[in-house]
């Protein structure tokens, strides 16, 4: 189809497509990207990367108070919260120029803008069309605001960065990793923050044990975590919000952020135009190889409905370009994909939580931790870390593992790699630990948890 303009239009220029554009390039694919808001996508620009370097900045006001006990005798003046907000919006625009130049790199064709799918072979962005063989979706996800009185008035994780004014009292909407991890960092940074949850339990979809820990330890930082309760309707006051909760009282606040799920990003796509089936829940129905039922349409990443991660983007992207115009064609392996909750402590986990494993392998044995981190014997701070392990008992392979404390992302990242090559419950005891580490206690755990 060389009489085409390219042999890959990619719509969406974030983790997942930026890494198909320049892998298929790589490959001697002729290729174009558009994307109409902004490059990196929402890992870049209103994910991964601010909340990280808004987590670093909430972790200090802590890390002051307990640097007194260890001799450190300083005053801190206060936070400013525009030195941060301008310092981020810096560094995202450092990588906003680094995502642009990697694709000039690979002479792939960028288009400022939305594209819309005219037909299974072109695609138009603004008065301009182009004809592909091959058309790859990846426009990621967007925040969903349930339909209440006052919806209006709520923020999302895409405002939440950029806000002119800090807020002294902030309400958090939500229970998954945007609601628990921006509670904590506005609780870090200052605010008075109420987190709101319909659920009995927050983070659903992790461990039990992780998420009733999570639910203790968030609490002592001073977040007023509430479960089973929503918001009936958001008001203006002269001061800032009122809201109405289901239980009939109110709850003022200066700012309202609903972290209550992502959708698809499809709108205005075009996808009337061309045959390609959606699943239930309103994502893209792909085959293993991310073919739509359009046969020259593609989907990857968020708009497919699995893991919204971007490192799974990444691979998807990847693993698409390899197929598509490369070799080898390595299909994405998605056993044992460990992620992380950038709250205070972190959470890290990989592999089945108990429930799953006991579905999936009958006979387990759990093999529990929970101490206090070392560096809080000398500060005296109430903050417990918590460590679990779960073993197939017919193989001894390890299947499961979960943690919060301090560095549980950094530490999960290794544990990852042992579970991936099968490490067994014999493997873990038979390595020596790092000491003094938090990490070193993974290694060292052997009376299963329940027994004497």
């Amino acid at each position: 189809m060389s009489d085409l303009d390219f042999d890959l239009f990619v719509i969406g220029a974030g983790s997942g497509g930026v890494r198909a554009a320049r892998m298929a390039a790589g490959f001697g694919a002729r290729v174009a990207i558009a994307e109409d808001r902004y490059l990196g996508g929402t890992c870049v620009n209103v994910g991964c990367v601010p909340k990280k370097l808004y987590v670093y900045a909430s972790e200090y006001g802590k890390g002051f108070d307990d640097a007194r006990e260890f001799g450190w005798q300083s005053t801190v003046e206060g936070f400013d919260w525009h030195t941060l907000r301008d310092n981020k919006k810096n560094e995202i625009a450092r990588l906003n120029a680094v995502y642009r130049n990697m694709l000039r790199g690979v002479e792939a064709t960028l288009i400022d803008g939305r594209a819309r799918i005219i037909n299974a072979n072109t695609v138009a962005v603004g008065d301009d069309h182009y004809t592909a063989a091959r058309i790859l979706i990846a426009t990621g996800g967007w925040p969903s605001v349930p339909d209440i009185p006052g919806r209006e008035h709520a923020l999302t994780s895409n405002e939440i960065f950029d806000l002119e004014e800090f807020p002294e009292r902030l309400v958090v909407v939500g229970g998954g990793y945007i609601a628990v991890e921006f509670a904590g960092i506005f609780n870090g940074l200052g605010s008075k923050v109420t987190q709101l949850y319909r659920g009995p339990m927050f983070l659903r979809g992790f461990d039990a044990d992780i998420r009733a820990h999570a639910a203790q330890e968030i609490r002592k930082t001073g977040v007023d975590l509430r479960f089973e309760t929503n918001v009936e309707a958001i008001e203006t006051t002269a001061g800032g919000y009122r809201l109405l909760l289901n239980d009939g009282s109110f709850l003022e606040a200066d700012a309202v952020l609903y972290a209550t799920g992502r959708k698809p990003h499809l709108e205005g796509l075009g996808l009337e135009n061309v045959n390609v089936e959606l699943t239930a829940h309103g994502t893209i129905a792909v085959d293993e190889h991310f073919r739509t039922t359009e046969h020259s349409i593609f989907a990857l990443g968020d708009v497919i409905g699995g893991m919204e991660l971007t490192p799974v983007a990444l691979a998807e992207g990847m693993a698409f370009a390899r197929h598509e115009f490369g070799d080898p064609k390595v299909p994405v392996d998605y056993d044992f994909i460990p992620t992380a909750v950038f709250c205070q402590p972190n959470i890290g986990t990989v592999g089945f939580t108990e429930e799953q494993a006991e579905l999936e392998f009958g006979e387990i044995t759990l093999y529990k931790a929970d101490f206090r981190p070392m560096k809080h014997t000398i500060t005296g701070r109430d903050e417990r870390t918590f460590m679990k392990l779960i073993v197939d008992d017919a193989t001894d392979r390890v299947v499961g593992v979960h943690m919060m404390g301090p560095d549980a992302g950094e530490i999960i990242q290794g544990i990852a790699i042992a579970l991936k090559a099968g490490a067994t419950k014999a493997t873990f005891d038979g390595t020596i630990g790092i000491h003094p580490t938090a990490a070193e206690e993974f290694v060292t755990m052997r009376e299963p948890w329940g027994e004497d």
